[in-house]
């Protein structure tokens, strides 16, 4: 069964969500309109007599990388999100740009004075990547108050401990005492592997820090993810994967994973976040409530459902019952606004192409989710999809199942604008 649907009357002022069904037989009667594609919400002609709003609460489970949404109308799950972030996303995007202008100082052109020394961060500031994941569930939370009359909202304020994690026994002074007391990390490095290589086992030369988990892959700087490695080695493995490296060497392969340990950025990012977020939802002027992930765990079990995001959401806080009225949740990915470099350039830095200096063409862009009902040539019939524009007037629509080219934007029409976000349920 798929999400309720949303329903504003003739002020824009929201209403009770009804069933799909129901929406389909006011949009056949021409009591309604489509006033939005995602999240579909349909707009009343003709105000109705009055009757009894009922509150809606808003629950949400903050992630890394995804973060779980639910609206629960008592004890009825009426409508369901699961919203994917792209903080690895801009973190791989500033790495780039930051190399880029870096190898540009060294080369004879323009010289670009390096600016990061005169910039200050914000106090209580945000790295872009983990503002990016306040930031965009904000962005929803106001869309569903805009839409659904909601009461209240509903946050897990998770805590993670990460040594914890780590060490499920540790306990009192043992939190002062981590496993680089003493040491510095290279000499850490070197006693952990024997001052040998990790990998051919050369002993008496100058050893390299390595990355087991390769940097380029999402791999960090944790002393679990390091070792030691000689100059060929290090050079031989390059970027691989470590499963890729020793596919061979199942016995090496295992030596070395053995004492590397689960890492923890994910956790990281969410302990950053959750205090600004619980604050920004705070501005709404809504109740905002909190639960422990534990608690959420608990009334997951015991309701018998799922592990999913969504779900995960719908059992944040105090919960009794549930009777979960939907199956499939919106799925939101976020995919930014583009970029507003004007001139694209390749992995060397070197200008590739040119861009476009306006971004629409006929009143469409790209990224608009489009009906298009082709009359005569080769393509007739309808395609709905994401269009690519072209300054010439002639768009490529992208389909699930394949890129229909050259489609006239004057068989065009909007069905949904850009923006940032792919949609799928």
């Amino acid at each position: 069964m798929s999400n309720y649907v949303f329903v504003i009357d003739p002020n824009k002022q929201p209403q009770n969500p009804v069933h799909p069904a129901q929406a389909r037989l006011l949009l056949n009667q021409g009591q309604a309109a489509v006033y939005r594609r995602y999240p579909f919400t349909i707009i009343l002609k003709e105000s109705k007599p009055e009757s009894e709003i009922e509150q809606i609460t808003l629950k949400i489970d903050p992630g890394s990388k995804t973060t779980g949404m639910a609206l629960v109308q008592g004890n009825k799950v009426i409508w369901g999100a699961e919203l994917t972030h792209r903080g690895q996303t801009i973190k791989m995007s500033l790495e780039s740009r930051r190399s880029l202008r870096r190898s540009r100082r060294n080369r004879k052109t323009r010289y670009r004075q390096p600016r990061f020394l005169n910039r200050k961060r914000q106090e209580g500031g945000l790295t872009p990547s983990l503002q990016h994941r306040v930031e965009t569930t904000l962005t929803w939370v106001n869309k569903l108050i805009k839409f659904a009359p909601i009461g209240s909202i509903v946050q897990e304020l998770v805590r993670f401990d990460l040594q914890q994690l780590e060490n499920p026994e540790i306990s009192g002074i043992q939190y002062q005492q981590g496993e680089l007391q003493g040491y510095e990390v290279r000499q850490y490095l070197l006693e952990k592997w024997g001052r040998k290589c990790a990998y051919c086992g050369i002993e008496n030369v100058p050893l390299e820090v390595e990355h087991i988990h390769p940097k380029s892959q999402g791999g960090t700087d944790r002393i679990s993810n390091l070792t030691v490695a000689c100059h060929d080695c290090n050079q031989k493995k390059g970027n691989q994967d470590i499963q890729d490296f020793l596919s061979s060497k199942s016995d090496l392969l295992l030596r070395i994973l053995r004492p590397a340990k689960q890492p923890l950025k994910d956790a990281t990012a969410v302990n950053s976040t959750r205090w600004l977020l619980f604050n920004r939802l705070k501005e709404t002027g809504l109740p905002v409530e909190t639960g422990s992930g534990g608690l959420t765990k608990f009334n997951r079990t015991q309701l018998n459902l799922s592990k999913t995001h969504w779900l995960d959401a719908a059992c944040v806080g105090k919960v009794e019952t549930l009777k979960v009225l939907t199956n499939k949740p919106l799925l939101i990915k976020a995919t930014g606004h583009g970029s507003r470099q004007m001139c694209r350039t390749d992995k060397l830095g070197f200008p590739s192409c040119y861009v476009p200096r306006f971004k629409f063409v006929k009143g469409f862009q790209t990224g608009d989710i489009v009906k298009a009902v082709v009359t005569k040539g080769k393509k007739i019939g309808t395609h709905i999809g994401r269009i690519a524009v072209r300054s010439s007037g002639s768009f490529n629509i992208t389909l699930k199942e394949a890129i229909i080219q050259g489609i006239s934007y004057k068989y065009c029409t909007t069905i949904h604008k850009k923006d940032g976000y792919l949609y799928a349920t």
